[in-house]
């Protein structure tokens, strides 16, 4: 597999190789000596997988305690992903890096614990996988407001159209009140 490194150098694209022919394909989706030593050290202790239509947002979430590294990726469809540096000793407090996933181009996106993360489904729909570091906490998450003007996330909202929110993704917290990591 290769690891890139984002503009937010602890987020990382993880491409595998894949071998295809004429029946279809094989890939290694994960290998954990690997990705300790490129990613994180931490144990996966969790899995999940949703679908959603076109035009959904989930997110920006993320967990004050029981925090969450995530390991995405696309079995169907395609998706815009993002990832908000929310720690504030780090270089990169405050900034974001977005990622095209798709079922075509089989990329993996590292979000670290301490990153909020969501992503907006641009295909008819999209199946998304993902690893995670802890478990599920919802009396722990927080969830920012997507299109924070502080953050300037540059959405690939189809036809300019607002996105379909969970309620309380819709009443998401403004970066400038939201809780940080230290």
């Amino acid at each position: 597999m290769k690891y890139t490194a984002t503009a937010i150098p602890d987020v990382k694209i993880i491409e595998p190789q894949v071998f295809g022919d004429e029946r279809g394909f094989f890939m290694e989706t994960f290998r954990d000596d690997e990705f300790r030593a490129e990613c994180t050290d931490k144990c996966f202790v969790q899995d999940n997988h949703s679908k959603s239509a076109q035009g959904i947002l989930r997110g920006l979430h993320y967990q004050l305690q029981q925090t969450q590294g995530k390991l995405v990726r696309i079995v169907s469809g395609e998706v815009y992903d993002v990832a908000v540096d929310m720690r504030r000793n780090s270089p990169t407090f405050g900034q974001h890096v977005g990622v095209i996933l798709s079922a075509d181009n089989k990329r993996q996106l590292w979000v670290p614990a301490g990153f909020a993360h969501g992503f907006y489904v641009v295909s008819e729909s999209a199946e998304f996988v993902y690893k995670c570091t802890d478990y599920y906490a919802p009396e722990h998450e927080v969830s920012l407001l997507w299109n924070d003007p502080a953050l300037n996330i540059a959405w690939p909202l189809l036809d300019n159209s607002s996105p379909s929110l969970s309620a309380k993704d819709q009443v998401g917290l403004l970066f400038a009140d939201a809780p940080y990591f230290d």
